[in-house]
């Protein structure tokens, strides 16, 4: 006697085999492409002493840069300025034992120092210090989260308006902090560009001209060897010779500059007691915003670097791979007292154009930077705050594009829109948020524009062929209706689809509508909810719809979602890449007999 079977076997067997599908996709998909646990193997193999000397060189030269961009990056932040010091040797020491590429240089940058300022800028008590080692760990593990689940390669779906509005509006912010530092005054009160802006000029009656003086010489002088000097390290040297001068002005008594506290190698280490605390959630809640900002614009930076220098060298870079190197760079710096690390561009260049052979470049730099931190940190007393705070503003000066803007605002309206977006957004809003606007901006601009179908009106001639209809020329009656869908049916262009079709069907005469779905593209969810409402529609108004050319991908998507039963397969035609016309020809027969006639008045639209 054969056994019954139950219709909740069916069910768990389906609901198992399902299961077992989405595990081995997933599984697919994380080893499709395995990240190297160490990729610098093959360079350390034949490593030669020619390589040695150009490592060493090019290493010297970023170490040069690192240095004092590390300091002035952390100012920026509003940290101590060994936190960009300790993140400029970590990061770099490193990040090239995990990264792919050869030549990034990893540390402090404008931009995410831009970032963590306008999160803390409100925060006047020291709290940014406690919580800087939780925040950076957070970063880090979400890039390498990213990189395990391959996250990098969506970086390339980020519109560059985007960027170009965000640096553009964050370097206008940091001006604005800056120039409290050139001026000597007070902090402003804000976290804005208006609010820092306007507090800092209500204060204009306090400048002390001393420091206002030497900020602005150093600015000029740091400009000058920029035109003329070029190849040297400009920022170090304008910094060296604003140092030497302050040290001159502070030996009068009425003509002295503030300068930095001297860096004591103990405060190299964190204070940790934050992950002791009993409201570690609370605070990891508190700042998974500002992380996945962070970890985001990280990995643009990291992206937009690679794809640089691979444009020079001709590699290929693995974005993934680099965003592993990125991750591990900032767990590093979590456990010393390091700001964020993202790729500098800048320091990068530096180290390609330096001759640098191997990823060992960047491990030298870090060497130096320690040699130069541990000689020069009892210096740092005499470098004075409104230099540094003028060569930062230098720097984000120079930063803000003007051709790639008016490229933006004269190529598309939806770039100059999402520029001016982003632009505005980063004025007013913590940045964290402002790069999430603007790339929510393009994005949706993006979906406007792919999601609008357009309907085309054909009149079947008299020998049987497909003219278009001109505005004002007379149809006759239609009882079959072909509606041709060209283009993307995602979710969209669903609702717009839908509704456009059921406007057709309103026409009383109107019996069959065939839906011709050659060229229809990337069928989702929300899609094939739309094609049963229209289905059901003309059904209770005593119609029938009639699909034709599905090719096999839509087909596939129809059939997983159960569509197929609902329409019908007498009512669906496949398309054929050798006769396309047939599956409409097919279609037309069934519209006929359906209709109980062999010829119809057919009004077709594309």
């Amino acid at each position: 006697m054969p056994s019954k079977t139950f219709p909740g076997s069916k069910i768990t067997r389906r609901v198992k085999r399902a299961s077992r599908d989405a595990i081995r996709g997933f599984r697919r998909f994380l080893t499709g492409r395995r990240l190297d646990p160490a990729p610098y193997r093959g360079e350390i193999r034949g490593y030669s002493g020619v390589k040695l000397k150009n490592d060493s060189r090019a290493g010297l030269n970023v170490a040069l840069l690192a240095m004092p961009q590390g300091m002035a990056y952390a100012l920026v932040a509003g940290l101590p300025i060994h936190f960009g010091i300790t993140c400029s040797v970590v990061a770099a020491l490193i990040a090239p034992l995990f990264a792919g590429s050869r030549h990034p240089i990893l540390g402090p940058t404008n931009a995410t120092a831009f970032m963590v300022f306008s999160y803390f800028a409100v925060s006047q008590d020291g709290t940014n210090l406690a919580i800087m080692p939780l925040l950076v760990l957070m970063v880090g593990i979400i890039l390498i989260a990213g990189a395990l689940l391959k996250l990098a390669d969506i970086i390339q779906y980020v519109s560059r308006s985007v960027i170009i509005g965000y640096i553009a509006g964050a370097s206008l912010l940091i001006i604005a902090n800056q120039m409290r530092y050139v001026l000597g005054v007070g902090p402003s009160g804000g976290s804005s560009f208006f609010t820092i802006a306007s507090g800092t000029l209500l204060q204009f009656e306090d400048v002390n001209w001393a420091t206002l003086l030497l900020g602005t010489g150093t600015l000029a002088v740091y400009f000058c060897l920029i035109k003329f000097m070029k190849g040297w390290p400009t920022f170090a040297l304008a910094l060296l010779l604003a140092t030497l001068v302050a040290a001159l002005c502070n030996l009068r008594e009425n003509f002295s500059v503030e300068t930095f506290e001297t860096v004591q190698l103990g405060s190299l280490l964190p204070d940790l007691s934050i992950f002791a605390q009993p409201g570690l959630f609370d605070e990891i809640a508190q700042l998974s915003g500002l992380a996945l900002g962070l970890a985001f614009l990280a990995s643009l930076e990291n992206s937009v670097m690679a794809k640089n220098l691979a444009s020079r060298t001709g590699e290929s870079p693995d974005l993934n791979q680099d965003m592993l190197g990125a991750g591990m760079a900032n767990v590093g710096c979590s456990m010393l007292s390091g700001m964020v690390a993202s790729g500098s561009l800048t320091r990068s260049a530096l180290n390609y154009s330096s001759g640098a052979a191997t990823r060992l470049a960047s491990v030298f730099s870090a060497l130096f930077c320690v040699a130069g931190l541990l000689l020069l940190a009892p210096m740092t007393r005499y470098i004075p705050q409104c230099a540094l705070a003028a060569l930062v503003i230098a720097v984000a000066l120079t930063l803000i594009n003007w051709r790639q803007m008016r490229i933006c605002f004269r190529a598309t309206r939806s770039d100059a829109a999402t520029l001016v977006v982003t632009f505005l957004a980063a004025l007013v809003m913590p940045l964290h948020v402002a790069i999430f606007i603007g790339a929510g901006t393009a994005v949706a601009l993006f979906l406007r524009k792919a999601a609008r179908p357009e309907l085309v009106e054909y009149n079947l001639g008299k020998g049987g062929q497909l003219n278009e209809r001109r505005a004002g020329q007379g149809r006759g009656i239609p009882s079959i209706s072909i509606v041709h869908v060209e283009g993307e049916l995602f979710f969209g262009a669903s609702e717009l689809f839908r509704s456009q079709i059921q406007a057709t069907a309103s026409d009383p005469n109107l019996k069959i509508v065939i839906l011709r779905m050659k060229n229809a593209h990337h069928l989702d969810a929300t899609s094939v909810i739309a094609l049963e409402d229209l289905v059901l529609f003309l059904r209770r108004n005593g119609r029938e719809l009639i699909v034709s050319g599905v090719m096999k991908d839509v087909y596939r998507v129809l059939k997983n979602a159960g569509a197929v039963k609902l329409i019908g397969k007498e009512n669906i035609f496949p398309g054929s890449v050798d006769n396309p016309n047939i599956a409409t020809r097919n279609a037309l027969k069934r519209a006929q007999e359906i209709l109980g006639t062999s010829e119809a008045d057919v009004r077709i639209f594309s």
